[in-house]
């Protein structure tokens, strides 16, 4: 089993759309085998899920991530456990251990402004990740 995170400095990084790091989790026996920390190469929003596939991740821990990215990993195959924060590390072995908890709500609902002086309808969340600004 691969399992994905978004990444930066050792937490698990808020935004997926704009991830500049996954760190990959491969895990045999039920627990951790080895990780790396790959880039993403400044991919962004929808590339992010065929990234994902290439590297044939099985799961996604995250923060928050738009509708758009949320189906293509569902039609990807991806299982998706968003609105999670904290360590990285410890969520994954949360997510083996079957107590990671997380928001299945973690989207955007197209409905409020963001605190940036926009909306999700003004810039489409079905093509933009809206992260942790839609909780």
């Amino acid at each position: 089993m691969r399992i994905a995170v978004t990444y930066e400095n050792g937490q698990i990084f808020q935004h997926f759309g704009h991830t500049a790091q996954f760190k990959l989790y491969i895990v045999e026996d039920g627990a951790v085998a080895s990780s790396v920390v790959l880039s993403t190469n400044g991919s962004g929003h929808s590339a992010l899920a065929g990234f994902l596939v290439n590297h044939k991740v099985d799961a996604l821990i995250c923060g928050g991530i738009g509708g758009g990215a949320q189906a293509a990993l569902i039609q990807a195959g991806i299982k998706l456990y968003a609105g999670v924060q904290g360590d990285a590390d410890a969520a994954v072995e949360a997510l083996l251990a079957g107590k990671l908890t997380f928001n299945e709500g973690a989207t955007c609902d197209h409905h409020h402004d963001h605190g940036e002086g926009h909306t999700c309808g003004e810039h489409g969340c079905g093509e933009h990740t809206c992260g942790g600004h839609c909780h």
